[in-house]
């Protein structure tokens, strides 16, 4: 059975532009999913160390059949094919793949928190969600909507349509 999916897309090293747009394709090929709706890009300031490049964000919803841990591995390893490396938390980075949400599922463990744990404070990921999936309900925090209305004031440029 298919599980709806949301995951985030970041990049601010490089051409941050082309690799969320790359990314989205190689994500569409993934094995046992297949790629739902794309937001529309979008430019936001980083969160947490000042003096990096701007990011570039995307949100897209997937369906699989794969388990959550199995499928967080896959953006793993789009993340390494990608020339991420995982070191200090918040850094630059190639590409970061966040899973937002699998499905209705809530979880506390350490290697994997869904929602996400900082989903409901950051509206780069919020806006492109409440674009794609406007009647959202988030697992124990309430509607997409609402949460991104209390993260008025956190700067975010859409960019674009979705891509192509």
């Amino acid at each position: 059975m298919e599980v709806r999916c949301f995951v985030a897309l970041g990049a601010n090293l490089g051409d941050p532009l082309a690799t969320v747009k790359s990314a989205i394709e190689t994500l569409r090929v993934l094995p046992q999913t297949r790629l739902g709706a794309v937001s529309s890009l979008y430019r936001t300031t980083p969160v947490g160390l000042a003096h990096q490049p701007d990011f570039i964000n995307a949100v897209v919803e997937m369906f699989t059949v794969s388990p959550a841990p199995t499928f967080l591995q896959q953006l793993f390893a789009v993340e390494a094919h990608f020339g991420r490396r995982r070191s200090v938390k918040n850094a630059p980075r190639t590409l970061d793949l966040d899973l937002l949400l699998y499905g209705d599922q809530t979880s506390t463990a350490p290697e994997l928190t869904l929602p996400h744990p900082r989903l409901h404070q950051r509206a780069f990921v919020l806006a492109p969600l409440a674009e794609i999936a406007p009647q959202l309900e988030i697992p124990g925090l309430g509607a997409v909507g609402e949460l991104l209305a209390r993260c008025a004031g956190q700067h975010i440029e859409r960019l674009d349509s979705p891509p192509a």
